[in-house]
C-alpha cells in the first residue's frame, strides 16, 4: 500500500472478516485487484470471538462427556486453566499477524480503519494514520458483520456479550445467560463446564425454537442433567447492578447483578450473559450518503456496483453461508464462467451442545405451510436405532428426521440430535441441493456399522409408493 491519500481497486471490500476475504480472494484469483477494508483484527469475529473460540472449548467437553458415558475408558474431566489456554491459541492470542501474511500472500491490499461509502464506489478509510478515500473501479462490497442486539433493559448493567463468553477470563460463580437460542445453549454447556453455576432465563416456551420441537427437549433435557437451570417463559422486565463496569474482555464487568423476570421471579448472580440475537452492522457504514436505508439492503435494493453479502445481508446470517454467497460472488464479479448455483440453496446448520443438533433446510412445519398438509411426509426415528449411531456412546439418546416433498419424492430438510450428528448433516445438504429423489438415496448403501446406517433406518420409515 502506498503512504498517498488515494488508493484505487476493482473491488472494494468493507469487513476483513471470514465473508469479506472470500470476496477479495475469488475477485484476485479471477483477475482483478481487491482492497480489504478492517477496522479490527482481520479475520473477523468468527475468527476470534465466536466459531473458533467457542467450538475450541466445546469439543474437548464433548470428548469428555463422551468418556462419561462409554464402558472401557476412564472418564475424562475438563481442565479449565488448560482448555482457555486452547481457547487462547485458536484465536492467535487475538493477533492477527498470520492473517494479515495471508493476505498479503492472496494479493489483497489492506486498509486498516473503519470504511464509510461517501459517494459512488467511494469509500472514505478513517484509520491510525489518518483519513484516506479509496475508490472501486467496479464493486463495493459490505461484508461488515453483525453486532447483538441488547435489550434496553440492560442499559447501565454493562452485561457480557457473545464475545465476552468465548472470551472469558474470570469465570463468574454464578451466571445468568438470558436467552435460547444457538449462542445461548452452547456459551451455557462451556460456562458450567468451567464451573459457573449457569441458569438460563429464556422468554419463550422452549429453547432453539427455529428447529423441530424435539431437538430443543433433548437439549433442555442434557442441560439440566449438567446441571444448569433453564427457566422458560422468563422475559426479564429489570436489571439492577451496583459498580457496572467495563473491566475488559471476559472479565467480571461490577458488582453482584439483580434481575428480574414477568412470570419467574427474581434471580441475582455475578455475572449476566445476554444472547438475545445479532442484527446486521450497518449503522455506520454510509448507507445515508446513498439515500439507503438498512431495509434496502435486507430487500436487495441496491444500486448495481453495491453489493452486501454475509450477517451484513439478506441470507441467513451463518459464517459458511457468508462465505459461500462470496465465492459466488467474487467470482461473478471476476467474470468467471461458471455453473448457475441451484435456485434454493438449503441452509445447514450446527448446534455443539452435547447432544449435537445438525439441520438443513425446512422442518416440518415449515414445509407444511409452503406445500399444505397433503404433500409433505416424515420419518422419524431414534438416534439409537441403527448399529453406528449406538456403538457411538451406550446411551446414544436423540432424534433423527427428515421432511420429504411427496409430490417429487425428494428430501426437504432433516434434522439430526445426537452424539456427533453433526458429520451426518452433509449428507443431506447434498440430497436437498442434488434434489435426490427417496428412492435413489435407497440405493446409497452405508457401511456398516456407522452412524450412515440412520438415513436407511429413516428411509424404511417412508411409505411404500415413495420407495
Amino acid at each position: 500500500m502506498t503512504d498517498t491519500d488515494e488508493l484505487n481497486a476493482d473491488v472494494v471490500v468493507i469487513g476483513g472478516g471470514p465473508v469479506g476475504e472470500n470476496v477479495a480472494q475469488y475477485a484476485v484469483e479471477g483477475g482483478l485487484s481487491a482492497a480489504l477494508v478492517e477496522g479490527e483484527l482481520l479475520g473477523g469475529e468468527c475468527s476470534y470471538y465466536a466459531c473458533m473460540p467457542s467450538k475450541a472449548l466445546l469439543r474437548p467437553i464433548d470428548v469428555a462427556h463422551t468418556t462419561a458415558h462409554l464402558p472401557g475408558v476412564e472418564d475424562a474431566a475438563v481442565q479449565p486453566k488448560e482448555l482457555l489456554a486452547r481457547r487462547d491459541t485458536w484465536v492467535s492470542h487475538y493477533d492477527d499477524s498470520g492473517q494479515v501474511e495471508w493476505a498479503d500472500g492472496a494479493d489483497i491490499t489492506l486498509v486498516r480503519g473503519h470504511g464509510r461509502i461517501v459517494g459512488e464506489r467511494r469509500v472514505e478509510v478513517s484509520g491510525p494514520d489518518g483519513t484516506r478515500t479509496v475508490t472501486a473501479e467496479r464493486a463495493v462490497v459490505l461484508a461488515t458483520g453483525s453486532v447483538p442486539v441488547v435489550p434496553p433493559v440492560f442499559d447501565g448493567v454493562s452485561p457480557w456479550g457473545s464475545r465476552d463468553a468465548t472470551g472469558v477470563v474470570e469465570v463468574p460463580e454464578r451466571l445468568l445467560v438470558v436467552g435460547g437460542g444457538v449462542i445461548a445453549v452452547e456459551a451455557a454447556t462451556w460456562m458450567a463446564a468451567l464451573g459457573s453455576q449457569v441458569r438460563m432465563l429464556v422468554r419463550g416456551p422452549a429453547l432453539l425454537e427455529k428447529n423441530e420441537p424435539f431437538a430443543g427437549d433433548i437439549v433442555r433435557s442434557a442441560l439440566e442433567k449438567a446441571g444448569i437451570a433453564v427457566v422458560l417463559g422468563a422475559d426479564v422486565t429489570s436489571a439492577v447492578r451496583e459498580h457496572a463496569d467495563g473491566t475488559g474482555l471476559g472479565r467480571i464487568h461490577g458488582g453482584e447483578v439483580t434481575v428480574t423476570t414477568s412470570a419467574s421471579g427474581t434471580f441475582t448472580a455475578d455475572e449476566v450473559l445476554v444472547a438475545t440475537g445479532r442484527r446486521p452492522n450497518l449503522a455506520d457504514v454510509g448507507l445515508d450518503a446513498l439515500g439507503l436505508s438498512a431495509d434496502d439492503v435486507r430487500s436487495g435494493t441496491l444500486p448495481e456496483w453495491l453489493h452486501a453479502v454475509g450477517d451484513a445481508g439478506p441470507g441467513a446470517p451463518l459464517t459458511h453461508m457468508g462465505k459461500y454467497e462470496a465465492r459466488v460472488l467474487g467470482s461473478k464479479l471476476a467474470g468467471a464462467d461458471e455453473a448457475p448455483a441451484p435456485a434454493n440453496v438449503p441452509v445447514p446448520q450446527v448446534v455443539f451442545t452435547d447432544p449435537q443438533v445438525a439441520s438443513v433446510g425446512q422442518s416440518e412445519a415449515e414445509a407444511r405451510s409452503a406445500l399444505g398438509d397433503d404433500a409433505v411426509v416424515t420419518s422419524e426415528v431414534g438416534f439409537g436405532t441403527a448399529a453406528g449411531t449406538s456403538l457411538l456412546r451406550d446411551d446414544a439418546d436423540g432424534r433423527a428426521k427428515i421432511v420429504v416433498d411427496r409430490r417429487r419424492g425428494v428430501v426437504m430438510g432433516a434434522t439430526f440430535v445426537g452424539p456427533d450428528a453433526a458429520e451426518l448433516l452433509h449428507a443431506a445438504t447434498i440430497a436437498i441441493v442434488g434434489e435426490v429423489p427417496v428412492s435413489v438415496l435407497r440405493h446409497a448403501v452405508p457401511s456398516y456399522p456407522t452412524a450412515s446406517e440412520l438415513w436407511l433406518r429413516m428411509l424404511e420409515q417412508l411409505p411404500r409408493d415413495l420407495r
